[in-house]
């Protein structure tokens, strides 16, 4: 095997494939990556038993063949390589890597012991690469991080007709987000699965820059996504997260809108007084919101300029934390906070529709 390729392509290829690699494995192949030269395209491929990754580039091949190699060591050489052409060869027992005056030589590991790629599921339908990204990170930060409750580490995805539904909770705070999609084939469209939230925030964050549409596959025990020469699939996780539908329900509630980077530049500003998790305290007049944080003498506050509606006054509180990651999962001028009073659900969303929602539990407000 031999090609020639940009360093700056081979490390953007590899470090694509070197997502899924476990971080620690009983199995010393699957700390690999599989390179594969032929008809003017070089493939990077990765996998455990959980997830894999594969992508493929233009290089100049000049002699086809495969070479399984370290693949955190592949990736740490890459990062070091001089700007410009690099060569890459097998020489007899291992892999020779060349770039301008520096050469690398890595050990191959047995081809024969490494498993094959799994195939994509049933191919679903197509979303927007960029819509999609958005709308994973706006969903994750609620996701939880305790794995002895392994389903509320991950993020539903939910389909239905042109709609597709991201949500994720840790028991503390649930975040939804809409988003159209369009389904294609004669299979099954509809579907109501859990992703674990820290392989699809990768995907996503890898699928942020691309151009045009990603295709979405599926199947009852995992999730795959192809775009641009690359593919990705993960395994699902089981079981399914509470419906939001009735806690998202506020019935008779009162609305403060306010903007929403001042809002967040408020609250970091007061918190800074705030020990632990003891909260903010958000008191909401006609035309105002005063913030404090603090007890006794170690105390900040300050006014924001916000309109309520539905209460002539409304004073909340909320982990800073917690309110912090749902302000900051939004990317508009403004937000809208649905409150039904101190100790209970608030609601905060982008306008009107409510495509992208945050669900919060206020708690007992400062003395």
């Amino acid at each position: 095997m031999e090609f020639r390729i940009d360093s700056s392509e081979l490390t953007d290829a590899v470090a694509w494939a070197a997502r899924v690699l476990p971080a620690r494995s009983p199995v010393p192949v699957l700390g690999g990556l599989l390179l594969e030269v032929r008809d003017g395209r070089l493939r990077v491929s990765g996998l455990d038993y959980e997830a894999s990754a594969r992508i493929d580039v233009e290089a100049e091949t000049v002699r086809e063949g495969r070479a399984l190699v370290l693949g955190r060591r592949l990736l740490d050489i890459c990062k070091v390589l001089p700007r410009g052409p690099v060569e890459g060869a097998i020489e007899g027992a291992r892999l020779s890597v060349t770039g301008g005056d520096a050469r690398f030589g890595l050990s191959l590991l047995p081809l024969d012991d490494y498993p094959a790629q799994p195939e994509l599921p049933a191919f679903r339908g197509v979303v927007e690469a960029e819509a999609f990204a958005a709308a994973v990170g706006q969903v994750a930060v609620a996701a939880g991080r305790d794995d002895s409750l392994p389903v509320l580490t991950g993020i539903r995805l939910a389909l239905d007709g042109t709609t597709m539904t991201l949500a994720a909770t840790d028991r503390y705070r649930y975040a939804v987000r809409t988003l159209e999609w369009k389904p294609e084939g004669d299979g099954e469209t509809g579907a109501d699965v859990v992703v674990p939230a820290r392989r699809l925030t990768e995907i996503a964050r890898s699928l942020a820059s691309a151009a045009g549409t990603v295709r979405l596959a599926l199947d009852g025990g995992s999730i795959g996504f192809e775009s641009e020469g690359t593919r990705t699939t993960t395994r699902l996780l089981d079981g399914r997260l509470p419906r939001h539908d009735k806690l998202f329900s506020l019935g008779e509630h009162a609305v403060a809108v306010t903007e929403r980077a001042p809002l967040v530049e408020a609250v970091k500003r007061v918190a800074v007084v705030a020990e632990g998790d003891s909260p903010v305290q958000l008191a909401f007049t006609g035309d105002a919101v005063h913030l404090q944080a603090g007890y006794e003498d170690d105390i900040a506050s300050q006014r924001l300029a916000a309109a309520l509606e539905g209460a002539e006054t409304m004073t909340v509180a909320f982990n800073p934390g917690y309110l912090l990651d749902a302000l900051g999962s939004f990317d508009t001028d403004s937000v809208r906070l649905h409150l039904l009073g101190p100790g209970q659900r608030a609601l905060i969303t982008d306008r009107a529709d409510g495509i992208h929602q945050h669900l919060l539990m206020s708690v007992k407000p400062l003395v």
